[in-house]
């Protein structure tokens, strides 16, 4: 029922991805007599609708995030996330505070040997405050 359609968009974005839409145009007196009118015509002098061109790479995404192995890393992110989220937020790693690759990558490892090194010291302590209890029950 379109009386044209056209495309566009870019064709090609910097990322590499297709970004382009189809446009269909419609006219508008054949709207005012299409049984399914209902909702739809609101007296405009054109009645246009878009669709956007799905690139290759986001249908073969969509395919992927249906299978079973994209759900059960998924249920594993939630991990990853939280210490991330702990890196930037407790040790400083969401900026850097010198400027080059490499002055990133000692900001890294040392956020990341501090959180590892808590984590121990952490465990450590649960380790010996676990004997001491036990250790403390006995006498008695």
């Amino acid at each position: 029922m379109a009386t044209r359609k056209a495309r566009g968009g870019q064709k090609k974005a910097k990322s590499g991805s297709n970004t382009q839409h189809e446009t269909y145009y419609f006219d508008v007196e054949k709207c005012k007599r299409c049984p399914l009118k209902e909702g739809c015509y609101k007296g405009t002098a054109t009645k246009t609708y878009s669709v956007k061109i799905k690139d290759p790479i986001h249908t073969e995404q969509m395919d992927f995030m249906e299978t079973e192995e994209y759900k059960e890393l998924t249920k594993e992110r939630y991990k990853i996330e939280a210490k991330n989220a702990e890196l930037k937020e407790r040790y400083g790693y969401g900026r850097s505070n010198g400027s080059g690759i490499e002055s990133m990558k000692i900001q890294g490892a040392a956020a990341i040997f501090m959180s590892n090194m808590k984590r121990i010291l952490k465990l450590e302590e649960e380790k010996i405050g676990g004997v001491r209890l036990k250790s403390e029950k006995e006498p008695s």
